[in-house]
């Protein structure tokens, strides 16, 4: 009987463990999705013509445009997420 107490305990502190680290996961990537830095997304080749030419407002314009494109496949991604996350929730309560 003593042994299949331990046993218990052992699974309920691996339980808490993974909790703990799971939770720890989602706060990171909460945090890295709401925090940005300002970054330069340029090529080397596209910045090194836009440089060369000496319009700055050109260069921040393909910097913005760039940046705009890569947030599309993130927001793609996360509303699948959340798609198949209220198809796994919808299946546990029935």
């Amino acid at each position: 009987m003593l042994n299949k107490e331990n046993r218990v305990k052992k699974i309920e502190n691996r339980l808490e463990k993974r909790h703990i680290s799971s939770l720890k996961g989602f706060v990171v990537i909460l945090f890295s999705i709401f925090y940005s830095l300002p970054s330069q997304a340029q090529c080397a080749m596209c910045r090194a013509s836009l440089e060369s030419e000496g319009n700055t407002m050109k260069a921040e314009a393909v910097n913005d445009g760039i940046v705009y494109l890569m947030v599309i496949p993130y927001v793609l991604v996360g509303i699948v997420g959340l798609v198949v996350y209220r198809m796994y929730t919808k299946k546990k309560t029935q």
